[in-house]
């Protein structure tokens, strides 16, 4: 259990997509149950699903990455205005 944990911990965008995936799949499944589709079809759509997972992943982690890059912009600025020293 704690390897998963540790798992989970270092690559949390690999976790959503994983969960997120399987949520979309079992409703694909569920919605799609009595359409009637060919075997390479289900195969063809529960792929594409599977790297739709991945993308909305994806676009929901820029914003994660736009907050890093803002934090360690200011902490960087912060850290450059307190070795400042004032001239005489």
């Amino acid at each position: 259990m704690a390897a998963i944990r540790n798992f989970a911990g270092r690559h949390p965008q690999i976790v959503a997509w994983i969960a997120l995936a399987i949520g979309m799949v079992i409703i694909l499944i569920w919605s799609a149950k009595d359409v009637g589709f060919t075997p390479t079809q289900w195969a063809a759509l529960i792929v594409t699903t599977i790297l739709l997972a991945g993308a909305c992943v994806w676009i929901i982690g820029w914003d994660d990455e736009e907050e890093q890059n803002e934090m360690s912009l200011s902490s960087s600025e912060e850290a450059m205005s307190q070795n400042k020293t004032p001239q005489q």
